[in-house]
């Protein structure tokens, strides 16, 4: 296992400087976010593009990772996390068209996943967003296998906001869906997995592991506090208002033993990429590092 972290934290520095940062306080891998270099993502935690894949060519492909090997670190995957089922078709046109620039620029840097969400229409039932889903991502999914890429979804239910309620805007957050999208698409996809999204929806998460494990080729490490006063004000039904609060690993309610006990059981062997979305370490790029420093000191025990 490698221990690295994801670089949209950092929007307003040059990958190179991320770097050299990420190098020097002992990270193996980046992985590195490929947000449209135009801008148009408002959400947080979303937008930053340290390689512009619109139009990249294989030498400056080659050069950008001849230039992080050169430091040590190896690039775990890119990272693109729009919403490719949007109620807007011209939306989801977009955001599709910008996920292949990505797949192909991963095809150049000779990196094996691209990390994205499936998406959803929070105005549709579950199985409605999986008929459009089945409708868009075959085809995606066989164009990435075309390339020699593994398109890796993260298990994210996207419920934060007023404005993703109540379906959210990702339905590969359960293992009813997982079984559809591993079964339907084959191996053309797999699992980013995410323990931080199984707290509060309660989801077993050793067994969770035991199933999905071997469909897992990438990893984030983030952590979730149940806030249990905002839990009892406003209730279950309230999900992602009020009560459960993004940590960095070691301040939440994950279990950080039994997580990596499941993975070495399941076997896998891939990157474990710090995801940060603390407020507490917000502010300055210095917050933002402090954060992942205290993460890879919680996390580094487990990793040989």
């Amino acid at each position: 296992m490698h221990l690295g972290l994801l670089t949209a934290p950092f929007p307003h520095l040059a990958l190179d400087t991320v770097a050299d940062w990420s190098a020097s306080a002992g990270f193996q891998a980046l992985e590195i976010a490929c947000w449209p270099a135009t801008g148009g993502e408002a959400r947080r935690y979303a937008g930053t593009s340290h390689i512009n894949v619109d139009g990249l060519s294989q030498a400056q492909a080659q050069d950008i990772t001849a230039s992080l090997a050169a430091r040590g670190l190896t690039v775990s995957g890119l990272g693109y996390y729009p919403n490719p089922l949007h109620t807007d078709e011209g939306h989801r046109t977009r955001v599709i068209a910008h996920l292949r620039l990505v797949i192909q620029a991963a095809a150049k840097m000779g990196v094996p996943v691209v990390n994205t969400f499936v998406g959803g229409d929070r105005s549709l039932t579950l199985d409605q967003n999986w008929v459009r889903a089945q409708s868009i991502f075959p085809e995606v999914v066989a164009f990435a296998r075309d390339h020699g890429v593994t398109l890796a979804f993260e298990n994210c239910p996207m419920i934060f906001s007023l404005d993703e309620w109540p379906g959210g805007h990702n339905i590969a957050y359960n293992p009813l869906i997982w079984r559809r999208i591993l079964g339907d698409w084959g191996d053309g996809v797999g699992m980013n997995f995410d323990p931080s999204h199984l707290i509060w929806q309660m989801i077993d998460m050793p067994r969770f592991i035991a199933e999905f494990g071997p469909r897992m080729v990438h990893v984030h490490a983030k952590d979730l506090m149940i806030d249990r006063d905002g839990l009892y004000d406003n209730g279950i039904l309230s999900v992602g208002m009020g009560w459960q609060v993004p940590r960095m690993p070691g301040l939440g309610d994950v279990n950080w033993p039994a997580f990596f006990a499941g993975l070495y059981r399941a076997g896998y062997d891939g990157p474990i990429i710090i995801e940060h979305e603390d407020r507490v370490f917000e502010g300055t790029d210095e917050k933002v590092k402090r954060g992942f420093l205290l993460a890879r000191d919680v996390l580094r025990p487990f990793i040989k």
